[in-house]
């Protein structure tokens, strides 16, 4: 049996920002996993595009990684073409350890919407789902009736059994509340320099400054006097 898994928390990150930072770090404390790495998607199936580009995004999750032990960045998602589902990115993890247990993060409301997924069923082969509850927020199954069968064989309330096995498990996992968004984060740079102090404090400075360096989320140019006006 082996010591730890490896936990996959994937997102657009647009921006990265603290609340998946601290949220990576808690799981690794009170989960055995190591590392956690974030993965961020290139082409999300079930939401608009990212305001900010793949590259951007993937180079803002290395610098905002840097500070912390045991949080890695994988890039898989975005180097692959095609939409970002996560069923095949698991496969990659497997092939390349058919025996490491594999823990995917996702949030209670990601968890309730999983058979709108892409092959969602064969998630449970490839890897334990650790659902993140935070503070405040139902957690109703019978919001999701095609879930109760797999709920009822693959619950467990050891973290211990992440080790057990490779895959299969669920897992509820309480965390602290953090009142981060990454929308709020974008629509406060939107509204120019006058916003900048807004944002301290919820992302990395060198994420801030790399946002501010390459020019990103910011407001939609004014139209010029001179512009000809549409009829």
């Amino acid at each position: 049996m082996t010591s730890t898994a490896l936990g996959i928390l994937g997102g657009t990150f647009d921006p990265v920002h603290y609340g998946h930072l601290e949220l990576a770090r808690e799981l690794r404390a009170a989960l055995p996993l190591s590392p956690v790495c974030l993965l961020p998607a290139g082409d999300p199936p079930h939401r608009a595009a990212p305001s900010a580009s793949a590259a951007d995004r993937l180079a803002m999750l290395r610098l905002a990684v840097a500070g912390y032990s045991g949080i890695e960045v994988d890039a898989r998602e975005i180097e692959r073409p095609g939409p970002s589902y996560t069923v095949p990115t698991l496969e990659d993890l497997r092939r390349e350890d058919a025996d490491r247990p594999l823990a995917l993060i996702v949030g209670a409301d990601a968890f309730l919407g999983l058979p709108a997924w892409h092959r969602w069923r064969e998630l449970f082969g490839l890897a334990h789902l650790v659902v993140v509850a935070r503070p405040g927020v139902e957690f109703d199954l019978e919001r999701a009736p095609a879930l109760l069968g797999e709920w009822e064989h693959r619950h467990v309330r050891d973290p211990g059994a992440l080790l057990a096995a490779p895959a299969g498990a669920i897992l509820v996992q309480p965390v602290t509340a953090h009142d981060i968004s990454a929308t709020a984060i974008r629509a406060r740079l939107a509204r120019g320099a006058e916003s900048r102090d807004e944002v301290r404090g919820l992302l990395p400075p060198a994420v801030l400054a790399y946002i501010e360096r390459n020019q990103l989320y910011r407001p939609p140019p004014c139209p010029s006097e001179s512009s000809p006006r549409s009829p």
